[in-house]
Protein backbone atom coordinates (compact mmCIF):
# COMPACT_ATOMS: atom_id res chain seq x y z
CA UNK A 1 0.00 0.00 0.00
CA UNK A 2 1.34 3.83 -1.39
CA UNK A 3 1.82 5.97 1.71
CA UNK A 4 1.21 9.48 0.67
CA UNK A 5 3.66 10.88 2.97
CA UNK A 6 4.04 13.78 0.47
CA UNK A 7 1.07 15.69 1.70
CA UNK A 8 1.73 18.89 3.13
CA UNK A 9 0.45 21.02 6.15
CA UNK A 10 -2.16 23.03 4.56
CA UNK A 11 -2.93 21.01 1.65
CA UNK A 12 -6.50 20.20 0.68
CA UNK A 13 -6.97 16.60 0.26
CA UNK A 14 -10.54 14.55 -0.38
CA UNK A 15 -12.16 11.07 0.18
CA UNK A 16 -14.97 9.82 -1.95
CA UNK A 17 -17.62 7.53 -1.50
CA UNK A 18 -21.02 7.21 -4.04
CA UNK A 19 -21.20 10.80 -5.18
CA UNK A 20 -20.28 12.72 -2.50
CA UNK A 21 -16.32 14.34 -1.53
CA UNK A 22 -14.95 15.19 1.42
CA UNK A 23 -12.95 17.75 1.09
CA UNK A 24 -10.36 18.65 4.20
CA UNK A 25 -7.29 20.46 5.19
CA UNK A 26 -4.34 18.04 5.84
CA UNK A 27 -3.38 19.73 9.53
CA UNK A 28 -0.44 17.21 10.44
CA UNK A 29 0.82 13.89 8.64
CA UNK A 30 1.69 11.20 11.14
CA UNK A 31 4.05 9.20 9.44
CA UNK A 32 4.91 6.39 11.74
CA UNK A 33 1.35 5.30 12.13
CA UNK A 34 0.07 6.26 8.44
CA UNK A 35 -2.33 8.94 9.65
CA UNK A 36 -3.11 12.11 8.48
CA UNK A 37 -5.24 14.94 10.62
CA UNK A 38 -7.58 16.75 8.91
CA UNK A 39 -9.91 19.47 9.11
CA UNK A 40 -13.22 19.43 7.19
CA UNK A 41 -13.93 21.78 4.91
CA UNK A 42 -16.63 20.90 2.34
CA UNK A 43 -18.85 18.32 1.49
CA UNK A 44 -20.14 18.07 -2.20
CA UNK A 45 -22.93 16.15 -3.73
CA UNK A 46 -23.09 15.39 -7.30
CA UNK A 47 -26.91 14.05 -6.34
CA UNK A 48 -28.23 16.56 -8.96
CA UNK A 49 -27.40 18.53 -11.54
CA UNK A 50 -25.54 21.24 -9.69
CA UNK A 51 -23.14 20.48 -6.84
CA UNK A 52 -24.54 21.17 -3.84
CA UNK A 53 -21.40 22.47 -1.44
CA UNK A 54 -22.01 21.88 2.46
CA UNK A 55 -19.61 24.30 4.34
CA UNK A 56 -18.19 22.28 6.85
CA UNK A 57 -15.69 23.86 8.60
CA UNK A 58 -17.45 24.78 12.11
CA UNK A 59 -17.23 20.27 12.36
CA UNK A 60 -14.85 18.54 14.06
CA UNK A 61 -11.49 17.38 12.87
CA UNK A 62 -10.73 13.76 11.92
CA UNK A 63 -7.63 11.54 12.06
CA UNK A 64 -7.79 8.88 9.12
CA UNK A 65 -5.35 6.12 7.25
CA UNK A 66 -3.42 8.44 4.98
CA UNK A 67 -4.30 6.24 2.51
CA UNK A 68 -7.63 6.77 2.10
CA UNK A 69 -7.06 10.69 1.25
CA UNK A 70 -6.33 11.44 -2.60
CA UNK A 71 -4.59 15.20 -3.34
CA UNK A 72 -7.42 17.69 -4.75
CA UNK A 73 -6.91 19.98 -7.97
CA UNK A 74 -6.60 24.02 -7.04
CA UNK A 75 -8.92 24.57 -9.50
CA UNK A 76 -11.98 22.45 -8.26
CA UNK A 77 -11.43 23.88 -4.67
CA UNK A 78 -11.31 27.44 -5.80
CA UNK A 79 -14.64 27.24 -7.50
CA UNK A 80 -16.40 25.32 -4.73
CA UNK A 81 -15.07 28.26 -2.34
CA UNK A 82 -16.66 30.79 -4.12
CA UNK A 83 -20.06 29.24 -3.50
CA UNK A 84 -19.66 28.89 0.25
CA UNK A 85 -17.90 32.14 0.26
CA UNK A 86 -20.74 33.97 -1.03
CA UNK A 87 -22.94 32.87 2.28
CA UNK A 88 -20.07 33.39 4.80
CA UNK A 89 -21.84 36.21 6.41
CA UNK A 90 -24.66 33.64 7.21
CA UNK A 91 -21.75 31.37 8.72
CA UNK A 92 -23.34 29.86 12.29
CA UNK A 93 -22.67 26.69 13.75
CA UNK A 94 -24.74 23.95 12.50
CA UNK A 95 -25.59 20.77 14.31
CA UNK A 96 -26.95 19.59 10.30
CA UNK A 97 -23.46 20.08 9.18
CA UNK A 98 -22.38 17.93 11.71
CA UNK A 99 -24.90 15.42 10.83
CA UNK A 100 -24.17 15.04 7.46
CA UNK A 101 -20.14 15.02 8.10
CA UNK A 102 -20.95 12.07 10.41
CA UNK A 103 -23.15 10.47 7.94
CA UNK A 104 -20.87 10.41 5.32
CA UNK A 105 -17.83 8.93 7.66
CA UNK A 106 -19.92 6.40 8.83
CA UNK A 107 -21.31 5.16 5.30
CA UNK A 108 -17.56 5.62 3.76
CA UNK A 109 -16.40 3.38 6.59
CA UNK A 110 -19.31 1.20 6.35
CA UNK A 111 -18.21 0.39 2.27
CA UNK A 112 -14.85 0.51 3.28
CA UNK A 113 -14.47 -2.09 5.63
CA UNK A 114 -17.02 -4.14 3.01
CA UNK A 115 -14.04 -3.95 0.95
CA UNK A 116 -11.76 -5.33 3.08
CA UNK A 117 -13.62 -8.19 4.26
CA UNK A 118 -14.89 -9.83 0.45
Amino acid sequence: MEIKANFQVGQIVFIEYGDRRLYTEVIQVVIERDLCWVRPLLLVSQEYEAAQVTDLRSTSDLLWSINLFQPALDTEVIGLYNQILAKEAKLEYDDRRSQQLYEFIHQFWQASKNQISD
